[in-house]
């Protein structure tokens, strides 16, 4: 019988462990945003509270352009403004 060292058996044990919680990591964070309708978003402005002067706001090809948001769901409009808007 062979014997397995103690490196064999951290590899062994370690990287499927590693693996599950990777993949956990991406479910949670794909899962994480909210809807529109959670942070009661609108698609104008709230006085000079505005999405692209937000620091979640990912703007879209052009100024103007649909973006989208790393904390809700789905087409942001730079002009919109919801509930987690935080200044940049």
């Amino acid at each position: 019988m062979r014997k397995i060292t103690r490196g064999e058996a951290l590899k062994t044990l370690t990287l499927p462990a590693l693996a599950a919680v990777m993949a956990g990591a991406m479910v949670t964070s794909a899962e994480a945003k909210a809807s529109k309708a959670t942070v009661k978003y609108q698609s104008s402005p709230k006085g000079s509270a505005k999405c692209s002067g937000c620091k979640f706001f990912i703007a879209g090809k052009s100024k103007t352009a649909m973006g989208t948001c790393q904390i809700v769901d789905g087409a942001i409009s730079p002009n919109g403004w919801c509930t987690a808007y935080t200044k940049k």
